[in-house]
C-alpha cells in the first residue's frame, strides 16, 4: 500500500469515528426543563434544598444591605460628625457582616453536599438503565462515550448545581435588591440603568448561539478522545502486535487537535464577552456619573445621594461579569445534562412483554443436584442484526431435555447468533423460540437466565477473588460447594495451585492468571450454578488438550439430564452429541448424529477432515 493511500485510510478511519459519535441534536437551543429534571435528584435532600434556597436569596439581599448600610453611614453620622452614630452604624455593619458570613459558609456546604446527592443519583441511575439494555445496544454504543457521560458530563452537572445555578440565583437576586433600592431611592436616575439592559440582552443574545454550537461540539469530541482511548487501551494487544503504536498516535492526536480547536474557540469566544461585558459595565458608570453630575449642577441632585447611588449602582452591574462568566458553565452543564438525560432516556430495542411470565424452575422441587433439562424449540426463526440483513433464514430443530446439541460450521456461519437467540439476548426477527412448550418472549430473560449456565470463548472474569467470580451465580455457595463441584470436574489441583487457591486475586479481565486457569475458572462458575440448560460456546478452545482430556468424563457428568448447546472444533465433544447441526450461510444444511453424518459424506464430512487434520498437528 503506498503511502497516500495509507494515509487516506487513517483519515477515513477518524472520520468515520467522527461520524459515528455525531449527535444529530448538537445544535438545538437550550432546553431549561433539564435543569428542572436534574434538580429532582436532590429530593432525598429537599430540606436542605429549602434551607439552600433561603439561604440564597438571604445572600442576594444582605451584600445590598452592607452596600446600603455603608452608604447611609458615610451619609449620615460621618457627614454630621456624630461620633455616636458612627460607632453604632460600624457595630450594625459588623454583626450583619457577621451574619453574612456565617450563612456563606452553610450556603458553600449545603451546594457541596446537594451536588454530591445529585451526582450519585444521575450515576446509578445510568448504571441501572445500562444494566438493562439489551447486547444491541452495547454494540452500537462505545465504551468511551458511556464512560463520558459518567465521568466529564456527571462532573460538568455537579459544577453546574453546585456553582452556576446558585451563583447565578446571587447575582441575579443582587441585581433585582440592588434594582430595588435604586427605583425607591431615585427613579429618575435608576431610569437610565433600565434603559441601559437592551444593550446587555443583545450582547448576550449575540454569543448565546456561539457558546452553545462549541460546548456541544467540545463535548462531542471529548466523547470521540474517550472511546479511542477506551478501545487502544483494550485492544493494546493487537496494537503492539502489528507495531500500529504510531500511527494510532497518530490519529489520537488529530482527535486531541479537533477538541482543541473547539476549546479554544470557545476560549476565545469567553475572552471577547467578558470585556465587553466589563467595557458595558465601566459605560454605565460613566453614563450615571454625566447625568447625575449634571442633576446636581441643576440642584436636583445632591452630591452625597450621587455617592450613595454610585456605591448602589456598583452592587447592581457587578454581577453581570460574573454572570457573563458563569453563562459558559451553564451552557457546559446544559449541554452535559441533554446528553445524559438522552442516554438514560434511550429505550431499549426490546423489553420483556407485560405479560412475561417467570419461567417455572424444577430445581427447587429437586431433591438432588442435576436436575432435568429444558426442550428448546426453533420454528421458522429468521434473525438479523440489522433486520433488513438477516444472517439467520428459516431454522427449525428441536432438543429435547438431557440432548447435546453441537453447532458446527464455519465462521459467520451463524452458530453464535443460535446461541444468543436461546439466551433471549436478541429476539428473532421472525418464528418462534420456544422453551419447554413457551414462546421466549412470554418468558422473562432474569427467570431464563438463572436457569442457564454458559462458558464463552471470551472468559471474561472481574476483578476480585477466584472464589467471588465463581459463586456469580450462587453468592450463597460455600466453599465447600465450590471445592465440591471443583472436584467434579477434575480441577481441583488446578486451582490448589494458584498462589493462594480460590483465594487467588485476578485483576480487571482476568489478568494474574493463565488464559487456561481462566476458562477453569469459567467453568466451575456455570456448574455451580446447576443450570438446566448448558452453553459452551467455544469453551474449550483455550485449554490444551491434557486438561481437555481430564475433564471430558467430568463434562459428561455434569451434562447428563441437562439441555447443551455446544459450539465446538473438539471433535471430543461433536462425537458424543445428541445432534450435530451443519449451519452454512444461516441455514441448517444436515443434521443428525455424528456417524449419521460421516456416513453421508456431506458438508459435515469435508468438516471433519479438517477438524482431524487440525486435532493431528496437536
Amino acid at each position: 500500500m503506498s503511502a497516500g493511500r495509507q494515509r487516506g485510510s487513517d483519515l477515513l478511519l477518524v472520520h468515520r469515528v467522527r461520524d459515528d459519535d455525531e449527535d444529530d441534536e448538537q445544535f438545538k437551543p437550550l432546553d431549561w426543563r433539564l435543569a428542572l429534571r436534574t434538580l429532582r435528584y436532590a429530593r432525598p435532600v429537599k430540606r436542605k434544598l429549602a434551607v439552600l434556597l433561603f439561604l440564597t436569596a438571604a445572600r442576594a439581599a444582605q451584600l445590598p444591605a452592607l452596600v446600603w448600610l455603608t452608604a447611609s453611614i458615610i451619609k449620615g453620622p460621618i457627614a454630621r460628625g456624630d461620633l455616636h452614630g458612627v460607632y453604632l452604624g460600624t457595630l450594625t455593619f459588623a454583626l450583619l457582616a457577621a451574619v453574612t458570613d456565617a450563612m456563606f459558609h452553610f450556603r458553600q456546604r449545603y451546594a457541596l453536599e446537594i451536588g454530591e446527592t445529585v451526582v450519585n443519583g444521575i450515576r446509578s441511575d445510568i448504571f441501572a438503565k445500562m444494566q438493562r439494555q439489551p447486547m444491541s445496544f452495547f454494540h452500537r454504543m462505545k465504551l468511551g462515550r458511556i464512560i463520558s457521560r459518567v465521568t466529564s458530563d456527571v462532573e460538568a452537572v455537579r459544577v453546574g448545581i453546585q456553582d452556576v445555578v446558585f451563583v447565578s440565583a446571587i447575582q441575579f437576586g443582587q441585581m433585582m435588591f440592588a434594582a430595588v433600592v435604586l427605583a425607591s431611592y431615585d427613579w429618575k436616575m435608576f431610569l437610565v440603568v433600565i434603559f441601559m439592559a437592551p444593550v446587555l440582552w443583545l450582547v448576550n443574545n449575540h454569543f448565546r448561539m456561539k457558546f452553545s454550537r462549541l460546548t456541544r461540539a467540545s463535548q462531542e469530541s471529548f466523547s470521540r478522545v474517550t472511546a479511542t482511548l477506551a478501545e487502544s487501551v483494550n485492544g493494546i494487544r493487537v496494537t503492539q502486535g502489528f507495531v500500529r503504536q504510531d500511527t494510532n498516535a497518530g490519529l489520537f492526536r488529530s482527535l486531541l487537535a479537533d477538541h482543541s480547536k473547539y476549546n479554544i474557540a470557545l476560549a476565545r469566544t469567553s475572552a471577547v464577552l467578558a470585556p465587553i461585558l466589563e467595557l458595558n459595565s465601566q459605560f454605565f458608570v460613566a453614563t450615571l456619573l454625566i447625568v447625575g453630575g449634571w442633576r446636581i449642577f441643576h440642584g436636583n441632585m445632591q452630591a452625597d445621594d450621587l455617592i450613595m447611588f454610585f456605591l448602589m449602582s456598583n452592587i447592581f452591574f457587578s454581577p453581570i461579569t460574573i454572570i457573563g462568566n458563569q453563562y459558559n458553565q451553564g451552557l457546559l452543564a446544559m449541554a452535559s445534562a441533554e446528553r445524559i438525560f438522552w442516554l438514560i432516556d434511550t429505550p431499549p430495542d426490546w423489553e420483556d412483554a407485560p405479560g412475561a411470565a417467570a419461567l417455572p424452575d424444577p430445581r427447587k422441587r429437586a431433591a438432588v443436584q442435576g436436575s432435568a433439562g429444558c426442550r428448546i424449540e426453533f420454528r421458522g426463526v429468521s434473525f438479523g442484526y440489522d433486520p433488513a440483513r438477516l444472517v439467520l433464514h428459516d431454522v427449525n430443530f428441536t432438543a429435547e431435555p438431557g440432548m447435546t446439541v453441537a453447532l458446527v460450521g464455519h465462521t459467520g456461519s451463524g452458530k453464535s447468533s443460535v446461541i444468543n437467540l436461546i439466551s433471549k439476548f436478541y429476539l428473532p426477527t421472525s418464528g418462534e423460540v420456544l422453551v419447554d412448550g413457551r414462546e421466549i418472549r412470554t418468558i422473562t430473560a432474569r427467570s431464563l437466565h438463572r436457569q442457564m449456565g454458559m462458558v464463552q470463548q471470551q472468559n471474561f472474569l472481574f476483578s476480585g477473588s477466584i472464589l467471588d467470580n465463581i459463586r456469580l451465580a450462587r453468592p450463597e455457595a460455600t466453599l465447600e460447594e465450590v471445592s465440591a463441584a471443583a472436584a467434579r470436574l477434575g480441577c481441583l489441583d488446578a486451582t490448589e495451585e494458584m498462589q493462594d487457591g480460590l483465594e487467588t486475586q485476578v485483576g480487571e479481565r482476568g489478568a494474574g492468571i493463565s488464559v487456561g486457569q481462566r476458562q477453569l475458572v469459567c467453568f466451575l462458575r456455570a456448574f455451580i450454578a446447576d443450570p438446566r440448560v448448558v452453553i459452551l460456546d467455544e469453551a474449550t478452545s483455550a485449554i490444551d488438550a491434557l486438561t481437555e482430556a481430564r475433564i471430558q468424563r467430568a463434562l459428561a457428568t455434569l451434562l447428563r439430564e441437562r439441555t447443551s448447546f455446544i459450539v465446538a472444533h473438539r471433535l471430543s465433544t461433536i462425537r458424543g452429541a445428541s445432534l450435530v447441526l451443519v449451519l452454512d450461510q444461516g441455514r441448517i444444511i444436515e443434521r443428525g448424529t455424528h456417524p449419521e453424518l460421516l456416513a453421508k459424506g456431506g458438508h459435515y464430512a469435508a468438516l471433519y477432515r479438517q477438524f482431524v487434520q487440525v486435532d493431528d498437528r496437536r
